[in-house]
């Protein structure tokens, strides 16, 4: 990124005599260098105008991405990458990961667009000049960028919506002396009781949703000047687990699975460039989770009774070097440490302390259109508890990655490799009468290569890319009845090989007072079991979830105060179970509309989710709500 600032421009003549003086206000010129990764991101306008409201509905018109959702606003929802697992994904704000030492994994629903610039999905990770080692720790990588206030404001937005759903937030924006920040609060209340077909070869049945309602409290605040930037965020919920849609076809009992949450952390950050040459970056975090999980009520005769609470704490501190030689060159290298606690009142559970370790090495190039990027990672696990089986052996591992890149007037190529792998979770090494502690790491192997082109004038731009890439993971974590029915147990056990293509086209037209802008993105992917050659029944059959096609097309028409955005995502047929071929979840097209009209002082948007009323499910018998109407009002004071 460049400025160039103008205060003032003279004029002279050969005498050098000044014969006017014309004052122009400030010009501020900007340009970005198209990143070396395999990136794809949403931000402005654009992110505003879909029809989303968490950051799973944001990524969702990303190729190569599949959303797992549990079905209504109270549902889990994670993502997975080019069928590398939720567990290879990091989810990072302003630069630092959110973490789940417990599962590995983030529920994205908890997370809101409101107070976002930007999200991001790069493929692999990020390539700067100065970043954290743990930037270089995942498969792929999602980065939300918060949303620097420009101006002192005040918000108010009420929302209504079907399956008796409500919703308020208020935000406060500064921005003083050099410093910006916001205050952003919100509430949602929904009961979640809409109305499913559920129907197959012996069923056939219409029902409602039971125990999938949803209250939730959020509180975000962040403070920003120069180099420095610092997050608080707090979310409290209650809701209910609703399920397999099974249970309540006779209508007899309704599951009563309660879960409440009470999540919060704290986070700065701190980079300074010294010179041309010199740049450091510090990052600090404190984390801290509650969640109780009940099912132990009168009225549930047909499930295990629990009443579980969980308790995690995570310390996060880490320290980056940028050094630049040369114009063409810059090295990096980073130290992370992490402390968890995890604390249960399982039976025979103890407390479990993990000290994570990371180290990194990462050299870039560029030269006449020639770039270079390559990273060495180091990574140390250490676990502690005082269980009588002690705790898993410490784990050790280096893994690279190399990219190269050549550019050339509007059009850009590229090619990387990258190795990484995932320690085995907490849930996986100690979860009492399922944890294994002879667990392996989970390897990913992953080879991408791609290329780009961008346009751009005063009017209209368009870009597209498209990547062709191969993946493959040996010993993955997987949860099986060992010991019979009843008795599951973590092991590795599965190797899947992975090959695909990611493609995605955008552009944007400005004639006079009206806007259009389109988003589009394919993804053939074909994920194969690999791991037993004696299984005729599952050996090079397609994985699980996988759908081999999936598309989305997003069209935004703007006209002075109204924007209209339409979109359409497809996702092809998917296999849930080898037991039986048949056993396939059916392709779907799902629609959603958002109108919205916009003031100095006031904004109202009409939302109409899944237009078509289609039913489909993410996970069996886990069917989602179908149509559904949003209105919501938003008032502006200045």
């Amino acid at each position: 990124m460049f400025f160039s600032h103008f205060d003032g421009f003279a004029a002279g003549n050969p005498t050098n005599s000044v014969d006017s003086v014309n004052r122009l206000g400030e010009v501020v010129v900007s340009a970005r260098r198209r990143p070396l990764a395999t990136v794809q991101d949403l931000a402005g306008a654009e992110l505003q105008a879909l029809s989303s409201t968490s950051i799973a509905d944001a990524l969702k018109y990303f190729a190569g991405v599949q959303i797992k959702d549990y079905g209504g606003l109270g549902g889990l929802k994670t993502i997975n990458v080019r069928s590398l697992g939720a567990q290879h994904v990091g989810v990072y704000i302003d630069g630092i990961r959110i973490t789940n030492a417990q599962n590995g994994t983030v529920d994205l629903g908890k997370f809101s667009l409101s107070t976002l610039e930007s999200v991001s999905l790069y493929n692999a990770n990020k390539l700067d000049r100065c970043q954290s080692a743990s930037e270089f720790a995942s498969g792929a990588t999602v980065y939300l960028r918060t949303r620097r206030p420009t101006v002192d404001s005040l918000s108010v937005l009420g929302a209504i919506g079907s399956f008796h759903t409500y919703k308020g937030r208020v935000t406060a924006q500064i921005n003083r002396n050099g410093w910006a920040g916001f205050l952003d609060g919100e509430y949602l209340k929904s009961k979640g009781d809409y109305r499913f077909r559920y129907k197959s070869q012996y069923e056939d049945t219409v029902g409602v949703r039971r125990n999938s309602d949803i209250e939730y409290y959020r509180v975000e605040g962040a403070l920003f000047k120069d180099g420095f930037s610092s997050h608080l965020y707090c979310y409290v919920s209650e809701r209910g687990v609703p399920g397999g849609i099974v249970r309540r076809l006779s209508d007899k009992y309704v599951n009563v699975g309660r879960e409440w949450d009470v999540d919060w952390f704290g986070q700065a950050s701190w980079t300074h460039r010294f010179s041309k040459s010199h740049q450091v970056l510090f990052n600090a975090k404190y984390t801290q989770e509650y969640l109780r999980y009940c099912t132990d009520y009168p009225e549930n005769q047909n499930t295990a009774r629990v009443n579980n609470h969980y308790w995690q704490k995570d310390v996060y501190a880490s320290a980056s070097y940028s050094f630049t030689p040369w114009r063409w060159m810059s090295l990096n290298v980073g130290y992370d440490a992490r402390h968890s606690w995890l604390e249960a009142d399982l039976r025979n559970f103890h407390t479990v302390r993990r000290l994570d370790q990371k180290a990194v090495v990462a050299l870039q190039s560029e030269y006449r259109g020639f770039r270079l990027a390559a990273s060495m990672l180091y990574q140390h696990y250490r676990d502690h508890t005082r269980t009588h089986a002690g705790a898993a052996d410490p784990l050790s591992r280096f893994t690279p990655s190399v990219t190269l890149g050549y550019s050339v007037k509007g059009f850009s190529f590229r090619a990387w490799y990258k190795k990484i792998f995932r320690a085995p979770t907490l849930n996986d090494l100690y979860y009492t009468q399922v944890g294994n502690r002879n667990l392996k790491p989970e390897y990913t192997r992953q080879f991408d290569l791609g290329a780009e082109y961008h346009y751009n004038t005063s009017r209209w731009s368009v870009s597209a890319q498209v990547d062709g890439y191969i993946n493959s993971i040996d010993n993955r974590i997987v949860c099986l009845p060992l010991k019979g029915t009843y008795s599951w147990s973590m092991m590795n056990y599965g190797e899947t090989y992975c090959r695909g293509l990611n493609s995605t086209v955008s552009g944007r037209f400005s004639p006079g007072n009206w806007t259009f802008s389109f988003l589009s993105s394919i993804t053939w992917q074909r994920d194969l079991n690999r791991t037993d050659s004696s299984d005729p029944d599952t050996y090079n059959k397609p994985i699980c979830y996988s759908p081999t096609f999936s598309c989305g097309l997003t069209g935004i028409v703007g006209w002075k105060w109204l924007t209209l955005s339409v979109s359409n995502l497809h996702v092809g047929k998917r296999m849930w179970s080898y037991a039986d071929p048949e056993d396939v979840l059916k392709p779907y097209n799902n629609i959603d509309l958002k109108l919205t009209g916009t003031s100095r002082l006031f904004s109202a948007s009409l939302e109409i989710n899944d237009l078509l009323d289609e039913q489909y499910e993410h996970v069996p018998r886990y069917p989602m709500p179908g149509r559904s109407f949003t209105f919501s009002l938003s008032l502006y004071m200045k």
